[in-house]
């Protein structure tokens, strides 16, 4: 994936576009396709966040919102992001069901764009397979640069992302840059060395493999801390 003259800085063309709206497709088709359970990994941050103190969670990726309300639930103001508007509403509608509308707010935004916040503004930041989909990893380095940049002293960071011992990577359709695309979805598959690199200057307190999923899908949860 190279940069095309014209894109703004950081974006990078066709590929990330065409999942897009492969996920709002996804999502109008199997409305709640998660289920309403949180994951694993969202339970381990609403706790560890909690621990540290936390004012609110920024979710990033909410989809249809599971972990978003699992962070409402808990007592933490979210702002969520998605790039599916279809996902967005999900969550919208089930917060409102669930009577934690006050402590939501949901917004529309791509991850290859800067996040719509202030610097220093968030205790913590949540991401469930963001970083490992069809992002290049030039657009990766961004994103997490937007996330230490919103990030305050001492705040978290927890993200999941599938890694190079999953069975679909080298499966599929190759398109460089350890993306492998399998059954229309798009996957950048982590080396230990990415999620090392993305860490510099961070303290990295855990990478934490499991599995997930009926494949299953092989992960590592990864908690950073931003020095203070």
């Amino acid at each position: 994936m190279t940069h095309t003259p014209g894109t703004p800085p950081g974006r990078e063309p066709a590929l990330a576009d065409t999942q897009r709206a492969h996920w709002q497709r996804t999502h109008a088709d199997n409305p709640g396709m998660y289920g309403e359970h949180p994951s694993a990994p969202a339970r381990y941050a609403a706790e560890a966040f909690a621990t540290a103190g936390a004012r609110e969670v920024l979710e990033l990726g909410a989809g249809h919102g599971r972990d978003a309300l699992h962070f409402a639930r808990a007592g933490f103001p979210v702002p969520a992001t998605d790039f599916s508007p279809t996902g967005l509403q999900q969550l919208r509608t089930a917060a409102a069901d669930q009577g934690l509308a006050d402590r939501l707010a949901v917004t529309a935004h791509d991850a290859r764009d800067p996040l719509p916040l202030p610097d220093a503004s968030v205790d913590a930041v949540f991401a469930h397979m963001l970083l490992c989909m069809a992002l290049s990893t030039r657009e990766i380095e961004a994103l997490v640069a937007e996330v230490r940049r919103v990030l305050r002293p001492d705040g978290a960071f927890v993200h999941t992302v599938r890694h190079t011992g999953d069975a679909h990577c080298g499966a599929g359709t190759g398109h460089g840059d350890d993306v492998w695309e399998h059954g229309g979805f798009a996957v950048h598959f982590f080396s230990r060395e990415l999620v090392d690199a993305l860490a510099a200057g961070r303290h990295l307190t855990d990478v934490h493999p499991f599995d997930e999923g009926e494949l299953p899908r092989r992960l590592w949860r990864i908690t950073q801390e931003t020095p203070r």
